[in-house]
């Protein structure tokens, strides 16, 4: 009798955890999550139709689960302070870059400097080599950063200015804005002009004021931000071709159900190599022949010393002492300098 008792104990001790554990599972795939996303870019720029898709085919995916708010023109705040929240394990991400991130882990700055890479194609390579997975782990193991995607390539930086340039030696006194992280800074200083950091809503102001000289951005962000109504021109530089990484909370992540976590990043990487190709085959582009539409003058790569400015931007690598993580990044990609 007592063993008969003992194993009916067992089988209600054994179904009654099944049925928590079911319960539990559930109870875990009717919550509901939100991703409040932030970035500085207006609504007309193409990256904000592309961060709205992404949260759809999320949205999709997910059966509502998990949604993803979108808020341009940096709604939320300026760059730095949601990252710090975001480290804090906020429920809030942010289109970023390598510069920000390197104020973090210090050799990523490696991939916002002077003439790192130069095709779409070099970027998707750096996802499968060690040193970026490294460089990956160690944002979330000791700063808190999640990074979902670094495919998101926003085209060439090229200068934008009330003076044609050609040569390093163009930039010569030329204030340029220019975000405060220190690669922004030396980046834009190894290449001839003194850099100063302004916010981006600010820069509109900041030329018609003469705070600044000059601006470095694509084409697509010059024509967007109506940039042709204080600037006369774009000078087609290439200097850096813009990686940004969509970030959020580690810890966040974390708490997502595995199958959200797949999703949040699988199109978040489908979404961002498919406007970076078009951004940079047709959306800049079309944007340049915009800009020359509107009357600014292009001085095009064809009349600019690029071998100078490829030469002056190893300053920036030696000044932060990034030299060593280029070059392994380069050795793992097979990559000459």
């Amino acid at each position: 009798m007592k063993r008969i008792i003992a194993i009916t104990l067992l089988v209600l001790l054994v179904g009654s955890t099944m049925l928590f554990a079911a319960g539990a599972q559930e109870s875990q795939a009717e919550k509901k999550y939100v991703l409040r996303f932030n970035h500085v870019l207006t609504p007309q720029d193409p990256y904000h139709g592309a961060f709205l898709k992404w949260a759809e085919a999320v949205k999709e995916r997910t059966n509502g689960g998990l949604t993803i708010e979108v808020y341009p023109s940096a709604q939320l705040g300026v760059e730095e302070d949601i990252l710090e929240q975001i480290r804090q394990g906020a429920n809030i991400g942010q289109n970023t870059d390598a510069a920000r991130l390197g104020m973090y882990v210090p050799d990523m700055a490696a991939m916002n400097a002077p003439y790192f890479v130069e095709t779409l194609e070099e970027v998707e390579k750096l996802k499968s080599i060690p040193v970026m997975q490294e460089w990956k782990a160690e944002l979330e193991r000791t700063q808190g950063f999640k990074v979902l995607s670094f495919f998101w390539v926003q085209g060439f930086r090229q200068m934008v200015t009330n003076k044609p340039i050609t040569k390093p030696a163009d930039l010569a006194g030329q204030r340029i804005r220019t975000p405060g992280a220190p690669i922004w800074q030396e980046s834009i200083r190894s290449i001839g002009a003194t850099p100063v950091a302004m916010n981006y809503g600010d820069m509109f102001s900041g030329l018609q004021t003469k705070a600044i000289d000059g601006l470095e951005l694509s084409f697509t962000a010059t024509a967007t931000g109506n940039f042709h109504e204080v600037c006369d021109y774009v000078s087609e530089t290439k200097h850096i071709l813009l990686i940004n990484f969509q970030v959020i909370s580690s810890k966040w992540f974390d708490s997502l159900p595995e199958e959200y976590q797949t999703i949040l990043e699988e199109e978040c990487n489908k979404a961002g190599l498919e406007v970076s190709r078009q951004y940079l085959e047709e959306i800049d582009p079309k944007n340049l022949e915009l800009l020359k539409s509107r009357g600014m003058k292009i001085i095009p790569a064809s009349e600019i010393d690029m071998k100078a400015f490829k030469a002056a931007g190893d300053a920036a690598y030696e000044k932060l002492n990034l030299t060593a993580a280029r070059d392994r990044v380069y050795k793992e990609l097979g990559k000459s300098k």
